[in-house]
């Protein structure tokens, strides 16, 4: 399938100034609404109401019958499990056929990132279709002591930490092989750093360690027996340690792809008295369980849950305990999943199918509320990581980063449509209804019915100033 539209057609939709009419509005902290928006240079330049005249000189785009959100954030991807360097421009195209203008990248790197930096950001600068930003993951001790330069030189306020690179595990990847004294020299250090977020992979590894070697035995294993060496307690036992260190430190943290009520109910207990706490979940926590039959395919870290697990985030989600909705996106080959079980690769791809997913599963059943969901995915994550108030809000000044979505529109979802490097979804073959039909990135066009417009390259670098 051609997923890139004329040359004609694309100099038609390359304006970068129009007025929007016709759509109902979605903000995160009121009822969807009707209203017109006028963009100028990129920017969101008035808020007006339906039909006020403009001139004729102004391009008009129609948008009768859709709904009008932030354009979306993906605040959890990683790049580097396939092919690297051509993933900024296929994983790109992958997040503006879902409705994403915004991501951030998780980089890891064993060296100090003052030596790789300017390399990645070559590539990057060079073939994103949307807007992006990263998250440095933090494993030797260089990266903690230079944190500060991070922040200053390269506009990262955000850094991850894995609790599970631990001892051996960490060598074998090329790192110190860190510990709970890094964990606390860390968050130490963070706490001094305002605004700074410690992204933090909660999993006592050392209870998985145990757990695994056990399980090596089983004959055919599942995605249960999978769920079974990392238990719920694996998860909620590192989140109480973590805030714990974080509230004694005045460290502020931000636990990623939670899936467990026993976690959830700690953090909730903990930010009762410590607020700078975040939490995130991803769409397969809500949608797919460990009695799936997806064998192999289904592997993730954390693992698919039981059924009350996967209830729980919902409840997480309607009453606020969770943050944001993020997709931990892994573009790996199916044939990498394909292997015997134990080998086979964690994490599968996710963004482009996020907010099909919360439309169809979330709002068309009642779950979700649209603000709710425009929350979730534009004002949360352009809060917690530094990118407001030029991203996640229709505000005046903004940029005029749009998503499109027409909330009846119901399509099967075929992963070669997606234009992601990876071959195949989880959602492949599901019938969604609710799609974004167009995503306006600084007020041009990147993405109009299934289609992308536009060359590689006019993604930004977002430099993220720290909090005041």
């Amino acid at each position: 399938m051609n997923r890139f539209v004329s040359k004609e057609k694309e100099e038609l939709l390359m304006s970068t100034e129009f007025v929007l009419r016709g759509a109902h509005v979605v903000e995160f902290d009121r009822e969807p609404h009707a209203m017109d928006l006028l963009v100028h240079d990129g920017k969101v330049a008035a808020r007006l109401a339906p039909g006020t005249p403009m001139s004729d000189t102004i391009p008009v785009i129609r948008a009768d019958g859709l709904h009008a959100f932030p354009g979306l954030i993906d605040a959890h991807v990683h790049f580097g499990f396939g092919e690297k360097i051509t993933e900024y421009t296929t994983e790109t195209v992958y997040a503006a056929m879902g409705g994403f203008t915004s991501i951030l990248g998780y980089f890891l790197n064993n060296e100090s990132y003052s030596d790789v930096y300017e390399r990645e950001q070559e590539y990057a600068k060079a073939r994103c279709h949307v807007d992006y930003a990263f998250h440095f993951s933090v494993a030797k001790e260089e990266h903690v002591r230079d944190m500060a330069h991070y922040v200053r030189r390269y506009g990262v306020t955000s850094f991850k930490y894995f609790m599970n690179f631990k001892g051996e595990e960490g060598r074998y990847l090329g790192l110190d092989g860190t510990d709970d004294g890094y964990l606390y020299n860390l968050l130490a250090t963070a706490s001094k750093l305002p605004g700074v977020k410690i992204v933090c992979h909660t999993e006592n590894i050392e209870i998985v360690n145990r757990l695994r070697q056990a399980a090596q035995t089983i004959e055919m294993p599942t995605l249960k027996d999978w769920a079974n060496v990392k238990p719920p307690v694996t998860e909620a036992e590192a989140c109480i340690r973590v805030m714990y260190l974080a509230e004694l430190l005045g460290a502020h943290i931000y636990i990623p792809h939670i899936s467990t009520r026993m976690a959830l109910d700690e953090v909730r207990r903990w930010r009762k008295r410590y607020p700078h706490v975040y939490v995130e979940t991803c769409p397969h926590y809500l949608t797919h369980d460990e009695d799936s039959d997806l064998g192999s395919i289904g592997k993730a870290n954390p693992p698919f849950r039981s059924k009350d697990d996967v209830e729980a985030m919902w409840e997480g989600l309607h009453d606020g305990s969770i943050d944001t909705v993020a997709s931990d996106h892994v573009p790996r080959k199916r044939a990498t999943k394909e292997r015997p079980f134990w080998l086979a690769s964690q994490g599968f791809p996710g963004t482009a199918t996020i907010l099909p997913v919360l439309l169809s599963e979330g709002y068309h059943k009642g779950r979700l509320s649209l603000s709710r969901i425009a929350q979730l995915l534009t004002e949360a994550p352009a809060r917690i990581f530094d990118m407001a108030p030029r991203k996640g809000s229709l505000q005046v000044g903004a940029d005029a980063d749009i998503t499109l979505v027409d909330l009846n529109r119901t399509q099967e979802v075929r992963s070669e449509a997606l234009g992601s490097y990876s071959d195949y979804s989880l959602y492949d073959g599901w019938r969604l209804k609710g799609w974004p039909v167009r995503t306006i990135l600084r007020g041009q066009t990147i993405m109009q019915d299934g289609e992308i417009i536009g060359a590689p390259g006019f993604g930004q670098y977002l430099a993220r100033p720290l909090a005041n």
